[in-house]
């Protein structure tokens, strides 16, 4: 099957677009970091990514195996001095790497023609790549219980304020009865001796009468 084999056409020929990888991927070996537009930049790195795994493999693989491996190089990139110095030298850089040989820095539109322009190097045997971003973690079980406690208790603290004050209320109610019924106790012990002053008078105004008939 044909599936994505149409990724990074380039807008060229074939025999085009093979030599300009070639090109890209000796200044990259040579240079280590080169400027290029983005596409062109994207369209590399499996290019020369996969150059780089084949001189990891002829590390480690017997003579007649790592002559084989060198020359289908020497076939992609076409350039003797940097492919022998690939092989040689600068793969002791790539042993340690599981893949992921090359980084893109995007740069920006290019004044002119408005194309994007890219940075794509080399990554070094010491770049331990990006840290990972460190995600909140979760409060521990003791401080969600502590938190809790201090919520209950400033909620319950008005509460109880809430409630002294309906006591005091009921107290003072309780205390108004009291002085009520005191207070009929005093205007029913004044009220006979009203009506013994009126009882008196009217005996007086009888007899009065009598000794005036």
């Amino acid at each position: 099957m044909r599936h994505r084999k149409h990724s990074f056409q380039l807008g060229v020929k074939k025999e085009h677009r093979l030599a300009l990888m070639s090109n890209l991927a000796a200044a990259l070996l040579q240079h280590g970091r080169i400027q290029t537009t983005l596409s062109k930049a994207k369209a590399l790195r499996p290019f020369v990514e996969k150059i780089i795994t084949l001189a990891k493999k002829a590390k480690s693989s017997t003579p007649e195996r790592a002559l084989h491996l060198r020359r289908l190089a020497m076939a992609r990139v076409r350039n003797k001095s940097v492919v022998h110095n690939l092989f040689e030298k600068r793969v002791e850089e790539f042993l340690d790497r599981n893949g992921g040989y090359t980084r893109i820095y995007k740069l920006g539109a290019r004044i002119g023609d408005a194309a994007e322009m890219a940075l794509i190097e080399l990554i070094d045997a010491s770049d331990e790549g990006y840290k990972k971003s460190s995600r909140r973690k979760k409060p521990a079980k003791k401080k969600v219980a502590s938190a809790t406690a201090k919520v209950e208790e400033e909620t319950l603290a008005p509460v109880v304020e809430a409630e002294s004050s309906e006591d005091e209320v009921d107290t003072a109610e309780e205390a108004e009865p009291v002085n009520e019924t005191e207070a009929d106790a005093e205007d029913a012990e004044s009220v006979p001796e009203e009506g013994e002053e009126a009882a008196e008078k009217e005996i007086t105004s009888e007899d009065e009468s009598a000794k005036a008939g």
